[in-house]
Formats: structure tokens, sequence, C-alpha cells
């Protein structure tokens, strides 16, 4: 029995540190998608949270940026942002957790012995070497069968890494208007250009092959802030007659990322895009509607997170997953994730990574993890204090569930 603050602060820092964690939203691949697995010192300084940051510091054009190889954009970042600057923003913070954690000496003057360091590893030992220090055990994918490289991948005979579980992204169908029924076509699908029962059908058919081809959890989109369900469009037939059908029968959620507007700046390329406040109006009414899907939900707007999570106390086919991409800034973080833990208790997936560079892995959740535990202790302190029996194993089923077994249990499948 916990008697202490002191002993309740241990015990909630070892239940942290010991548990492994599945990361349920990631943009990295298996090994055996080659060059399609980002990772290295270059990856990480160029990542696209970075370029949008270093704009405000120099004054060439976008177009002479693009120019410049891998390493000479990683560069010109390092000087700007942590020589010329402090690097204290959380997206260089994060690149200095990384090289700290490996054990690298944290200077000032370029990057070359963090290169040098890169090039002595392989690409296999060092994915084991992440999953090991980040705590991770297994990570979903994003997975494109639109994206012809990964597509190839998949057709030609993909070898599985567990630790490697795939997502079924489907942004090109329900955001990519008519062009994408020719793209079908020319797959050996007898889709036409009028909506109808056997487009629909030939669509079903294309989502169920790939999802089972992938053996993916479930079936994933962004969408933008005007995102609206019914509505007469396109997209909203596909998800009426395609989407929910298909995730019905395979009972697999529906993920929704809600709130991102794309490339506001299209300079920037994928540093582009930008976020705006979308209606919680359309998840409850998903929510209700369609009782028999299960849905995934994490939403790009502060001002969204306190409706989310209202709605999900409301609907049990809800799931609120993760602080993604501009709120996964510590404030932000400990913000969101003391609303959930008071609102939704253990039934929510705090936090996922998005990590599309494979080191990204041991710095964000690194930093989350201290947060989630911060934020636990509070929560523990406070009816620790009314008199509450707590144990370290208490603590431990509840960390087991934050870290993966809530999402596992949600998907109806085995938390191992």
């Amino acid at each position: 029995m916990i008697k202490s603050h002191v002993e309740l602060r241990d015990a909630i820092d070892r239940a942290v540190a010991k548990t492994k964690i599945t990361d349920v939203h990631t943009h990295l691949y298996n090994p055996k998608f080659g060059d399609m697995l980002l990772w290295g010192v270059d990856e990480l300084v160029t990542y696209h949270y970075l370029i949008a940051e270093v704009f405000r510091h120099v004054d060439i054009s976008y177009d002479d940026f693009w120019a410049m190889d891998k390493e000479g954009q990683s560069d010109l970042i390092w000087q700007k942002l942590f020589i010329e600057n402090s690097p204290y923003s959380e997206s260089c913070r994060g690149v200095l957790t990384v090289l700290n954690k490996l054990g690298l000496d944290v200077k000032k003057d370029g990057l070359r012995e963090y290169r040098e360091y890169f090039k002595s590893k392989t690409v296999e030992e060092y994915v084991d070497l992440v999953f090991e220090m980040s705590g991770v055990k297994d990570v979903i994918m994003t997975n494109d069968p639109f994206d012809e490289e990964e597509r190839a991948v998949w057709l030609g005979g993909y070898e599985r890494d567990d630790r490697f579980k795939a997502a079924l992204r489907i942004d090109p169908l329900l955001n990519g208007g008519e062009e994408i029924l020719k793209q079908l076509q020319g797959w050996g699908y007898d889709v036409i250009d009028q909506l109808d029962k056997k487009m629909y059908s030939e669509i079903r058919r294309f989502l169920t092959e790939w999802v089972e081809r992938m053996d993916a959890l479930y079936m994933a989109v962004s969408l933008p802030p005007t995102f609206e369900f019914p509505e007469d469009s396109m997209r909203a037939r596909l998800i009426e007659n395609c989407v929910l059908p298909v995730c019905r029968e395979l009972n697999i959620p529906f993920a929704m990322m809600i709130g991102v507007k794309k490339l506001i700046n299209p300079d920037l390329q994928l540093a582009g895009d930008s976020v705006g406040k979308s209606s919680i109006d359309t998840v409850e009414y998903l929510c209700a509607n369609y009782p028999k899907n299960k849905f995934m939900v994490t939403m790009l707007v502060r001002e969204n997170q306190h409706e989310l999570s209202v709605a999900a106390r409301k609907f049990r086919n809800l799931l609120v997953f993760g602080c993604w991409w501009f709120l996964n800034n510590p404030s932000l973080v400990e913000e969101m994730t003391r609303m959930r833990f008071e609102l939704l208790g253990t039934s929510v997936v705090p936090q996922h990574s998005d990590a599309r560079v494979l080191d990204q892995l041991i710095y964000k959740w690194e930093h989350s993890k201290r947060i989630i535990a911060d934020v636990l202790y509070d929560k523990y302190k406070d009816i620790l204090d009314t008199g509450w029996d707590l144990t370290q194993e208490d603590i431990q089923r509840d960390v087991d569930k934050l870290f993966g077994k809530s999402f596992w249990e949600f998907l109806d499948r085995d938390f191992k």
C-alpha cells in the first residue's frame, strides 16, 4: 500500500518507465520499405516543423532553400536555430533530446560528429536501439495504397515486422475528387463518374482488399476544419456508403484527424499547412447515427478539445487519441492531458508521436511520458489524500491502459 506522496511519486515513475507503449499513429515505416523510413540527424534537423521555423530567421528564397541538398538545408537550420538562437522551441529541443539520449555531445560546432555516428549504424540495428530507448513496443504506420512507391512494396511480397502495424490511409479517396476514380479504374475496379450502387460496391471491394492485405488496424483520414457530415458531397457519400460499411463489417475503427488547412503557404511544401476550428456536431452525429461503428478522433485546434472530451463521455464508440501536430507542445499537452483524465479517466489514448522520423520516437515519448507522469501524480495525490487506498498494482494497471491497453480493448483485440 502506498502511504506517502514520496512513495506515490516513485510508484508512478516506475510504472511509466516500465510500461511498453503502443504508438497509435505515426508516419514511420518498416525498414523493408527502404528509403521511405526516415532516420538520422539530417532527417531530424530538416523535419518540416524546423523548416517552417527557420524561415522566420532567413531571407533566402523558398526556391533557393529547396534547391539545396539535404545536408545544406540541415547546416542552415542548425546555424540559424541552434547557434544564432537558443534552441528552446519544442522542435529544436526535441533534436537535442535525441542527441543527448544517444550519448552524443550536444555541441554548437556543427553536425559532422553526429553524421559520423549515424553512418556507423545499419538501419536494422538503429530501429532496435530506438525502440528500446523510447520504450515503444509497436507503432501504427500510415499506409497509403495510392502512393505508387508504397503500393509496390505491398504488392511485391511485403516482409512483416510485428513492431510495425498498418493503418489504411484514405485521404486521396475522400479528399481527392473525381481524379482518384480514374486511378481506381486503371487498377481494374469498375468505377465510373456516377456515384451509384455499382461504384460503391467496387470501392468497398477496394477498401476490403487493402485492409486485409495490410491487416490494417483502422482506416484513417485527415480532414479540413470545414468537414461536415451529412452533406451533399462525394466525400460524404463515400463515407456513408463505403467507408462506414467496410469498417463495420471488418470491426475496425474509422479514425478522423480533423482540423488541418492544407498548404496555406504552398512555398513551404509539407511545412505549409495550418489549423482551423472544426465542428463537434459532425463527430456527435456520426457516433449517434452509426452506433455499430467505432470512431477514433483527434482534433488539431486547442478550442475543440473540451467539446471532444465531453462527446467521448456520451459515446462509448468514440476513442479520443493524442495531442496532434501543432498541439504537441508541452504546455498544451499538459492542459489537454489534465482535462482528459478528469473527464475520461483511463478510457483515452493520451498521446501518439505522429513521428515522421524514426529518431523522433525518442524525444516525443521522453517529453510526453514526463508530462503524463506529472499529471498522474497530481490526480493520484488528490484521491490518496481522501484516504483512498492505492497500490503499485493499481497504478501499473492504469498506466498499461493509457499506454496501449485501452486502444487494444477498443479495437476488440488482445492486449499483448
